[in-house]
């Protein structure tokens, strides 16, 4: 049931229960299982606009992150059946294990047309409570997107190192050079294909949690600071944005998604909540320096408001499908950031030159 009173019945496949969250949709043909374990969808259930998910099953290489961290799935049909050499095992199993609840035989179409024409709203799936007034009691209390930190929820608990040798690199095994750049990340809820870009490209990588203070970071002296992607409202994180704001200038920085909204509050800018968001691996986005256009992967419910930044922030990349922010710069300060993920993962490669862009910027910031 979704917060306007809209009910669809149909075919429960993971996880038992009852779960809230706010709906959204994504227009990904492939990659539903980085999706799922992408923790920058806490708190949401996830529409996939596709209609057939799970026919190539899961595998132990197409992790994000350590867990599964959506409220929800919801799909046309749920394929019982996988095909794939990679395949280890069936997403329901995968949902099962992480006590994550989906929902199949639905009519997503007009999941997706009602979210897109109303905005995205709160939603409740149940495989044990089918009494409508009751649902929609509990959709109509429960809490909206705004003003929600959900980074607590999942960043790391403690400093760790990402270890290449210990880590799927990718299916082509493709050589880790030695490190030549120290990196400190922000983990307001990394995915490990950032990582794994960076260290493809010789940065030893330390993930530090979200709380951690500026003073901690700068003891560790590093040449470069990665701002993570992550779930939830910018404006929820306060504390988190001083302590960026007092990084401003000392350390090369890079924010991606979350870390990219983060960045601009730090910069003196404001975000805002979109309608329903941009999430698909689909997203065609503006490159303002060169006119370029490239196809981009996008998982973000917020946006940074181009009106509210200063004159020493400059917008580098814009949205083609509504002319939101995708990518900032400052104009003397060694900081850039983007809105989408050049990691991808899934989605296009045509963004991973972003990453060259960050080591270009570490290598001439410390000679």
């Amino acid at each position: 049931m979704l917060r306007d009173g809209s009910v669809f019945e149909g075919r429960a496949f993971g996880a038992q229960g009852e779960v809230v969250g706010e709906v959204v949709f994504n227009t990904s043909m492939t990659g539903y299982q980085e999706i799922l374990s992408d923790p920058s969808y806490r708190g949401q259930i996830v529409t996939m606009t596709y209609p057939m998910i799970g026919n190539y099953g899961v595998n132990e290489e197409d992790v994000e992150s350590r867990g599964l961290y959506l409220s929800g799935m919801i799909v046309r049909e749920y394929s019982r059946y996988y095909s794939n050499w990679r395949g280890v095992g069936s997403l329901e199993s995968l949902l099962k294990n992480h006590g994550v609840l989906g929902i199949s035989e639905l009519d997503t179409r007009a999941i997706t047309r009602k979210i897109r024409n109303l905005g995205a709203m709160t939603g409740i799936l149940s495989t044990q409570d089918f009494n409508r007034d009751s649902l929609l009691e509990k959709v109509t209390a429960a809490p909206l997107m705004i003003g929600q930190d959900y980074v607590s929820d999942v960043t790391c608990d403690k400093a760790w190192l990402w270890e290449p040798e210990k880590e799927q690199i990718s299916l082509e095994n493709i050589p880790v050079p030695e490190p030549k750049y120290e990196l400190v990340a922000f983990d307001f809820g990394v995915k490990f294909n950032i990582l794994r870009s960076l260290a493809q490209r010789g940065c030893r990588v330390h993930v530090v949690p979200a709380a951690s203070m500026a003073e901690e970071v700068r003891r560790r002296n590093p040449h470069g600071l990665l701002l993570s992607n992550g779930p939830g409202d910018p404006a929820a994180l306060p504390e988190i944005v001083e302590t960026v704001r007092q990084l401003l200038g000392r350390i090369p920085i890079l924010g991606v998604c979350l870390g990219h909204q983060i960045l601009g509050l730090a910069l003196g800018g404001r975000t805002f909540k979109l309608p329903f968001g941009h999430h698909g691996g689909n997203h065609p986005v503006k490159n303002l320096q060169t006119g370029r256009v490239e196809i981009t992967a996008q998982n973000h419910g917020f946006a940074v408001d181009p009106d509210s930044l200063p004159p020493d922030v400059m917008v580098t990349h814009e949205s083609l499908y509504d002319g939101t922010v995708e990518g900032l710069s400052h104009r003397n300060l060694p900081v850039f950031c983007v809105q989408y993920h050049p990691e991808s993962a899934p989605g296009p490669h045509d963004s991973s030159y972003l990453f060259d862009q960050f080591i270009e910027m570490m290598a001439s910031a410390n000679g």
